[in-house]
């Protein structure tokens, strides 16, 4: 069964009490939890759950995939599905799926272990040939710290590169000034 409304609520109550002035950036997920809709279902519109992988190297670097389908390097994720117990496990498996890398490979970043580093919601062109009109995702982008060395091995199907870029360089802004704002001890 898929994360229910109720849980994704609380989830971002607790990022929002961390980040109080974004409620109403987060209008839409407001909206989707309160429709009769699946907010995580990829058919709900105009807006429904993504989640992220947000993964930092010993260096600090973050890791990137090229997109097939955006053409953009982003943050592993993709949509939840019926099996995930959890946003963070969906992210947990989106990035196993995409990167080849293993869930017990990462561990959430202290104080990160269920709230997001960021939510971000953004807009999704119609793609007619998936029969979906225009939408927007509301990315719950969680953070973990890579502590066993492990090769990226990438799905190829929908990923065509990867790239470790540093943190202060990271593809999302929100993200940037995110990690930016992480005491230097959260980082280890």
């Amino acid at each position: 069964m898929p994360p229910s409304p109720d849980y994704i609520r609380a989830a971002a109550e607790a990022y929002l009490s961390r980040h109080p002035g974004e409620r109403q950036l987060l209008e839409p997920l407001f909206s989707a939890l309160a429709s009769a809709q699946d907010p995580t279902h990829r058919m709900t519109f105009p807006a429904h759950v993504t989640c992220s992988a947000i993964v930092l190297d010993n260096a600090d670097r973050v890791l990137h995939i090229h997109h097939k389908a955006t053409g953009k390097a982003l943050a592993p994720g993709g949509h939840p599905e019926p099996g995930d117990q959890d946003l963070i496990h969906a992210a947990l498996r989106e990035l196993s799926e995409e990167t080849g890398i293993p869930s017990d490979a990462v561990h959430p970043l202290p104080g990160f272990e269920t709230v997001p580093l960021d939510i971000d919601v953004h807009d999704i062109d119609a793609s007619p040939a998936k029969g979906e009109p225009a939408h927007q995702h509301v990315d719950f982008r969680y953070v973990f710290r890579l502590h066993e060395q492990h090769p990226v091995t990438l799905q190829t199907e929908e990923v065509s590169g990867y790239e470790w870029r540093p943190s202060a360089e990271a593809a999302a802004p929100t993200v940037r000034a995110k990690l930016a704002l992480l005491p230097r001890s959260a980082h280890s």
